[in-house]
């Protein structure tokens, strides 16, 4: 497979502005972006359950990532969007996808303190054992809160960018 961004898409906010930082950076290096959604097997008698009705799992496994890839396409033509689907543990997923990738896109829960941007997430996992640069994208209230506020003091997309942290490992 060609060098892509790929991106882990499990259909929150986070994995959505993971998606959409994704597809902007994937549009500088000109390379496509990746949309991986991976569900986990749930037991036997769990799956035999009629939790959702006529909504099954497989309905919203396959929904998520058909989704997200149309609005990023609207939103960002120029860039190739890809979908994936696996099925396994999401950390061992994704640290699979990413031995074809440039750059590997998650999104963080916004809890509090460095321990909290990552604790209880398959991003620690994945951070912790990745050989490619992984990014985490943390989603705000809405897609302005991305940017930068103007003179009146609204985030506003006609502004630029928040700044972002990086974590250099030289090791």
């Amino acid at each position: 497979m060609a060098r892509t961004i790929t991106v882990g898409l499990d259909g929150s906010a986070e994995s959505r502005a993971a998606a959409e930082w994704a597809a902007r950076e994937a549009a500088l290096r000109q390379v496509p972006v990746r949309l991986l959604h991976v569900w986990q097997p749930v037991p036997e008698p769990m799956a035999q359950a009629p939790l959702l009705g006529a909504e099954t799992h497989q309905h919203w496994s396959e929904r998520i990532p058909r989704d997200a890839a149309e609005g990023l396409r609207l939103r960002h033509p120029g860039v190739e969007v890809i979908t994936e689907q696996r099925a396994g543990a999401p950390a061992e997923a994704l640290l699979e996808a990413s031995r074809d990738a440039e750059l590997l896109v998650l999104g963080s829960r916004a809890l509090s303190g460095l321990t909290g941007f990552l604790l209880g997430s398959v991003g620690q996992s994945v951070v912790a054992r990745a050989e490619v640069p992984v990014v985490l994208v943390r989603a705000g209230e809405q897609a302005a809160d991305e940017h930068v506020k103007d003179p009146a003091g609204i985030p506003s997309a006609a502004t630029g960018f928040r700044p972002v942290v990086l974590g250099l490992d030289t090791g």
